[in-house]
């Protein structure tokens, strides 16, 4: 999988812009400022159906202007693809696929893969399990539709539920309501925890191997999905989250909110046999971090026939010159947007793109 060719319009700081890109390592240089991130943003963007820097949509019109668009040419396999998408100054978004309205998130999915990481992605080590939940949720619904859906539908849910449980004192029958919820929160519930368990139990290993190799073999990563949940197979995980759902239902009318359920779980993170998400040095989650991200793209290619595109954003300057050669190496055979303020070593066959003042420019 690669991106052939991004177009912007009024995206950002980019009144317009016309790039081509490599198959393998591609290096967008500029100042601080300049537009570099924009770039990943927008590729994000078409992937993703939403940013990986705000939840406001309109940010992303350029100032004084009615819309921005975006339209990027993606090859697979057996055959290209072309999406379009536009943001009003309201923050609608509008999508086509190869022509055809895209009316559900679910319908670009998958289209054009993609695995971010920027400085930011370091709390995925130290900060909230909200954090690691996400990079699962991420990673999984590219590679995965089902889980996707079985998790928007699970995230719906979960919202009419805590709405109601918010106002519990004023509801009659509300023992009755909750357990209407609760059988669909079981439903869709375990299956965001089996397909969970299932990834993690393959990151476990992609991640680990990368890790070791980052850290000069001084290091064992080892990963696993922190859930109360037991039981094994769909029908016992619906059953199990049922009966802790019920167990709850006191504790949860007197909070106001969902106490048990995929939502409050975790990955655990250990590193030489500690929990690194307690323990972890700043450069030690740096490596974890990057690790897993690079799992996240050999697992993607594993389930999909080939690799995602990898976005790495400022990642360089936070690495030594070992493991940023390490990196670049890692990156071998997956195409790579690569933002930096200043770029050296390499192999030299790197496509160097100059950023500055809202325009951008292959210069080798």
């Amino acid at each position: 999988m690669k991106i052939i060719s991004l177009e912007l319009e009024n995206f950002r700081n980019y009144e317009r812009l016309d790039l081509t890109f490599s198959d393998g390592v591609n290096i967008i240089c500029g100042k601080n400022g300049a537009g570099k991130t924009n770039i990943l943003e927008s590729v994000y963007l078409t992937s993703l159906f939403s940013s990986p820097r705000t939840a406001k949509d309109k940010e992303m019109v350029r100032f004084g202007c009615e819309k921005a668009t975006v339209r990027i040419t993606v090859e697979k396999k057996f055959r290209r693809h072309t999406i379009a998408l536009q943001i009003d100054s309201a923050g609608k978004k509008k999508v086509l696929a190869d022509g055809i309205p895209m009316r559900r998130a679910a319908e670009l999915i998958g289209i054009l893969g993609v695995v971010f990481f920027s400085p930011d992605e370091m709390k995925l080590v130290k900060e909230t399990p909200a954090e690691r939940r996400k990079f699962l949720d991420v990673g999984l619904s590219q590679q995965q539709k089902a889980y996707f859906i079985a998790l928007s539908r699970y995230n719906k849910v979960l919202k009419q539920k805590n709405n109601l449980l918010k106002d519990a004192w004023k509801s009659e029958n509300i023992d009755d309501m909750l357990a209407v919820w609760d059988a669909q929160l079981s439903e869709y519930g375990a299956i965001v925890v089996e397909k969970r368990r299932r990834y993690i139990s393959a990151l476990d290993v992609l991640a680990g191997e990368a890790h070791f190799k980052l850290s000069g073999g001084k290091e064992k990563l080892r990963l696993g999905y922190d859930t109360p949940l037991t039981a094994e197979g769909l029908d016992a995980l619906r059953a199990e989250l049922y009966d802790k759902l019920e167990e709850a239902r006191e504790k949860d009318k007197k909070l106001g909110y969902c106490t048990v359920g995929p939502h409050r779980d975790d990955i655990a993170i250990e590193i030489n046999g500690l929990d690194g998400r307690k323990f972890a040095s700043q450069g030690q989650q740096r490596t974890i971090a990057l690790a897993m991200k690079i799992g996240e793209v050999g697992l993607f290619e594993k389930e999909s026939g080939e690799p995602p595109v990898l976005l790495l954003d400022d990642v360089l300057s936070e690495l030594d010159g070992e493991r940023k050669k390490m990196l670049l190496s890692l990156a071998h055979g997956v195409q790579t947007l690569i933002t930096c303020t200043e770029f050296s070593g390499g192999s030299g066959k790197e496509r160097m793109i100059a950023v500055s003042d809202g325009k951008a420019k292959v210069v080798r």
